[in-house]
This record gives C-alpha cells, structure tokens and sequence, in this order.
C-alpha cells in the first residue's frame, strides 16, 4: 500500500497563495522601478545594497552569491555587468588569491542613493501603507522564521561553500 499523501488545508493554500502573489506583484513593481530609475536588476540592486550596508564596501562574490541566493556563476555575470557601469570593483581577494573580492564604489553609492526614495516609495505604497505597525513586525517575525528554516537546508546558490581541509583531496 503506498502511503496517502498529505493535502494543505485551505488556509494553508491561501497563505501559500497569497505570499507568491504577493512577492511577484511587489517584485514585479520594485524590479521596474529600478530599471526606470537606476538601470538595474533586482540583483545587481540586492548587490549593490549589501555591499552599500557593508563597514567596508567589500564582500567576497561567494559571501554575496550565499546571501542573495543566487548561482556564483550568474552572480559573476551582474558583477561584470556592475563593474563596466564603475559601480564596483573587482579584485583577487587579499585573504585568499582563489577569491574575488567586490567593493562598491562612490558612483555605486551614488546610484543607489538615486533608487533608493522610490525603491522606499514603491515599499511603502504597494505593501507597508496597507499594514499596521504590529502587523509589520508579525510579518517579520514569520517570514524570517520560515527564511531560517529554509536557510537550514539552501539550496546550493544559498549554501555557504565548504572549506578544503589543509591536506584533503577533495574538490570544493
């Protein structure tokens, strides 16, 4: 006999729903305002904004591809792309040559003080104007203790890198 598989009730498939939309509504509104204002991706703004928040402007790309969840491969690609627009510079990180280092720059700093009022704007318009402060601060509550529950089994683009062991043989 195989087993039966589990159905979501109906509230579970409306909150499932509902946070899908939600985020591809308010992701499709974000993404047009930064292309409208800055020229930029969702992701080349969710780097530019990690290493903005940064104390040293700097992150390896492996840091900034794990947190962003996003392929090293792809994340080379919006760096590159960042980097020809002087947004950032990229370099063999000192601690370890295998390593890239990105670092903003002022003109990177600059272009996000240009998206970030309407970034905020379209933040406060489409999702925050609609909820009560409580409301704000039990959606935070949720949603970050469902991304750190999902955080403890990421997918590879979210996974921290394995480190070789000195002397191992194995491939990282």
């Amino acid at each position: 006999m195989t087993p039966q598989q589990r159905s979501l009730e109906p509230v579970q498939l409306d909150a499932y729903f509902a946070l899908m939309e939600t985020a591809s509504l308010l992701r499709h509104a974000v993404e047009q305002q930064l292309q409208d204002v800055g020229s930029l991706s969702y992701v080349q703004f969710q780097l530019l904004a990690t290493l903005g928040a940064s104390a040293t402007g700097s992150q390896r790309m492996t840091d900034l591809a794990d947190g962003v969840v996003y392929s090293r491969s792809g994340l080379t690609y919006q760096a590159r792309a960042l980097e020809k627009r002087g947004l950032v510079i990229r370099a063999s990180s000192m601690d370890d040559e295998r390593s890239i280092t990105v670092t903003i720059t002022e003109e990177g700093r600059g272009v996000l003080g240009s998206v970030f009022p309407g970034h905020v704007a379209v933040l406060d318009d489409l999702l925050l104007d609609s909820l009560t402060r409580l409301d704000i601060e039990n959606l935070a509550d949720i949603l970050g203790r469902a991304r750190d529950h999902m955080r403890r089994t990421p997918p590879r683009s979210a996974a921290p890198r394995r480190r070789k062991s000195p002397g191992a043989d194995s491939t990282v």
